[in-house]
């Protein structure tokens, strides 16, 4: 199986940088954005499989930076995190094509396992 590739964007550097290297030790190849801007410059530049997405960041918030995903890259899965327990935050998300939703501070192995979900979705898109 190849190996999942996975973008996080957080403009908290230090939970992106924590997540990341979490991740890495699983070995998934982890790639780093620190706003939404950045993000969807990098998508044009790499593929990725699987989106940690932050719903809170100064410039475009979570939702407008999920709806820039799904238009130009339907097949990424993107994961939306927030680090509150608002529900209507959650539902707009899976409204927009979120694959799931989890709240902070993302426990390592809740997101690895969503991960794995998600890239297995991601890839099953891509056979289409």
């Amino acid at each position: 199986m190849k190996q999942i590739r996975v973008l996080i964007i957080d403009d908290e550097v230090g939970f992106s940088s924590v997540l990341a290297k979490r991740l890495r030790r699983r070995e998934v190849d982890v790639s780093t954005a620190a706003c939404g801007e950045e993000a969807l410059h990098q998508l044009t530049k790499s593929t990725y499989n699987v989106i940690i997405l932050d719903m809170n960041m100064p410039g475009m918030n979570g939702i407008q930076v999920l709806r820039a995903i799904k238009k130009d890259y339907p097949s990424v899965e993107v994961i939306l995190l927030t680090g509150n327990s608002d529900i209507k935050n959650a539902q707009a998300s899976m409204n927009a094509g979120a694959f799931d939703f989890i709240l902070k501070p993302a426990d390592t192995e809740i997101s690895s396992n969503k991960i794995i979900d998600a890239d297995r979705i991601s890839r099953q898109h891509n056979r289409i």
